[in-house]
This record gives C-alpha cells, structure tokens and sequence, in this order.
C-alpha cells in the first residue's frame, strides 16, 4: 500500500513518515504542490493544504481529475467549516484537522480503503481455481474434489487471493481483506499462510512474491 505524503513541515513530515512505514506502508514524500502533482502514482494520498508554492486545494482538484479512485484525505490545520467544505468539493474523501492523533489517522486510511476497496466485484458464490472449488456461501474448501478443514482466518486468507488469482497481493491488502487493519503485522500473516499451506496439500498453490505478498496459482 503506498502512501503519497504531501507536508511542507519537514519535521512533522518525518514523524508522519515514520509512523506510517511502522505500520506497513511504503511513504513518498513531497514538501510542495510542484512535487506532489510529479510524484509517481499512489494508492492514498495524505494533503496539507497549506503548502509553499500553491494552495492545496488546486493540488486536490488536479489530482482526482486525474485519477477518479485515488483515496485523498487533507490533513490540515485549515479549521474553519468554510475549508473543510472547499476540501470536500473538490475531491477529497476525508478531512482531518490538526492536531491529531495517528490512531485517528490510521482509522481513517483504514475506512477511506475499506470504502475505496479495488479489488473489484465480490467473488461469485462458487469459484474454482485449478484444483481448488470454494464456496464463499457455505465457506467450505476442496483440493482434487477432498474436503480441507479451513479455520476462519485461513479461509478469508485464501478467498482474498481468489477474488484475483494469478494476481500477486500485496501483504497489506491481505491484511486489511482479513482483519481490517494492517497493525496484526507481519508475522501474523504468515503465520496463518503457512498452515493454509500445509492443510492444502499443495504448499505451490500459495506462492510467495518476493517484496510483494502472496498470489493464488492457477496452474
């Protein structure tokens, strides 16, 4: 999950950064509207307003004209109703107000995804998968037509990396399909790959995607 950080402050900037990267999530930071409208594409895109080369209202309207599913939230010290209503015009999804708290923030990018979720359509009822048929429905699992005994977090595990097979995942993106959050860390998540593995019979079903996540096989 990559996050464009558009702060001026370099100070707080740093503090924000590291925060977020604690957290899970690739940061690039831009200090002015010039290297915000530059940066490479991201998923998110946390905007101060006040910036030194322009407002960033204009940064925000250029940018969702951009790109209609880009998550925004401004993070502002612009407290007036006035601001946050401008802010909301033009394209951003949400508006915090400093100071703040990153437990806050953190929920806020964490609902902005949820609401904001890419991933496309919800799986059908029934998906099949090369040797794999699972039923969203009734939550069960079959490898070569054999019954697999699945604990909940296994089989959201696995239906999150069926809903786009072939197609590597980032571990974020997991994490947040399964627990909502992406604070349960790392560990966490592969902890329960592992078991889903061993209990597939295929431990090739499952790949790993070296600095990226995980991808469903459908050989």
């Amino acid at each position: 999950m990559r996050i464009l950080l558009v702060e001026d402050d370099l100070r707080v900037a740093g503090v924000m950064a590291s925060m977020l990267q604690r957290r899970g999530y690739e940061v690039e930071h831009a200090a002015t509207a010039t290297a915000a409208l530059a940066a490479a594409p991201a998923d998110l895109v946390l905007l101060d307003l006040n910036l030194p080369d322009g407002d960033g209202i204009d940064v925000c309207r250029a940018l969702r004209a951009r790109n209609a599913h880009l998550g925004i939230i401004a993070v502002t010290a612009r407290a007036e109703e006035r601001d946050r209503v401008s802010g909301l015009l033009v394209g951003a999804d949400d508006y915090v107000v400093k100071p703040f708290s990153m437990a806050e923030l953190q929920a806020r990018i964490v609902a902005l995804l949820r609401r904001t979720d890419r991933q496309g359509p919800p799986p059908s009822e029934i998906v099949e998968v090369g040797p794999l048929r699972i039923d969203h429905a009734a939550r069960t699992v079959q490898v070569d037509a054999e019954p697999v005994t699945l604990t909940r977090k296994e089989f959201d595990i696995l239906a999150s990396l069926a809903r786009r097979p072939g197609v590597a995942l980032t571990r974020e993106r997991i994490m947040l399909d399964v627990w909502q959050t992406t604070w349960s860390g790392r560990h966490t998540l592969e902890v329960h790959v592992a078991s889903l593995r061993a209990k597939l019979r295929r431990p090739d079903l499952v790949q790993t995607v070296r600095g990226v996540g995980y991808r469903l096989c459908t050989g």
